[in-house]
C-alpha cells in the first residue's frame, strides 16, 4: 500500500528552505549554504562570517510551527497544502513587512552628544538607550564636523519582498 503525502495543516512543525529578494532581484536573506556575504547591511547583528551570512539566518532550513506567527503570516498561510519538495513564490507588501519608510524617523544630533570614543561612519548601525533602558537601532545616514543623521527605520522599511519559499519536511 502507497505511504499518503503528508501535507502541511496548521499547528504542524516544518522545515522551509527560502530565499528572500528584493523587486530588483537583490538577495537580503537565504536559508539555503552561501559561499558568501548575502548583506551584511539588512539590520541584523549576525553579520557574516564566511558560513553564517545574511540576516537571522544560520544556515540550513528553517523550522517553524505553522500558524503561531513565527515568520511572516502571510508564508505561513501559504504552507497550508504544501507537501514536502513543493515550491511556492509569493510577494509581502511592505505594509505587512516592515511598513512604510517614514521620513519622520531621520533625525539630525550634534556629534557632541556622542561618547568620548566613538566616532560615527555612515553606514554604522548604532543602538540608542533611553533614560527608561528602551533601545532601539539606528543608521547613521549623513553627517559632517557639527551633526549627524540617523535614520531609525527598519532597512527593509518601504520595500516589497518576494520568498521563494520551498517546504522541507513536515514534523
Amino acid at each position: 500500500m502507497a505511504q499518503a503525502i503528508k501535507q502541511v495543516k496548521p499547528g504542524d512543525r516544518v522545515k522551509i528552505n527560502f530565499n528572500g529578494m528584493l523587486k530588483d532581484g537583490t538577495l537580503f536573506d537565504t536559508t539555503y549554504e552561501k559561499d558568501e556575504c548575502v548583506d551584511d547591511d539588512c539590520g541584523c547583528d549576525d553579520g557574516c562570517d564566511g558560513d553564517n551570512c545574511g540576516c537571522g539566518s544560520e544556515g540550513g532550513p528553517m523550522e517553524l510551527e505553522v500558524g503561531a506567527e513565527e515568520f511572516f503570516p502571510q508564508i505561513e498561510e501559504a504552507l497550508i497544502g504544501m507537501s514536502p519538495g513543493d515550491k511556492k513564490t509569493l510577494t509581502i507588501l511592505a505594509a505587512d513587512a516592515f511598513g512604510a519608510y517614514n521620513v519622520e524617523m531621520i533625525s539630525t544630533v550634534p556629534r557632541s552628544q556622542f561618547p568620548v570614543g566613538i566616532t560615527p561612519m555612515i553606514g554604522d548601525d548604532l543602538e540608542l538607550v533611553n533614560d527608561d533602558d528602551e533601545s532601539m537601532i539606528v543608521t547613521v545616514i549623513e553627517l559632517d564636523d557639527v551633526e549627524v543623521t540617523l535614520d531609525a527605520n527598519h532597512p527593509l522599511a518601504g520595500e516589497n519582498l518576494t520568498f521563494e519559499v520551498e517546504l522541507v519536511e513536515v514534523l
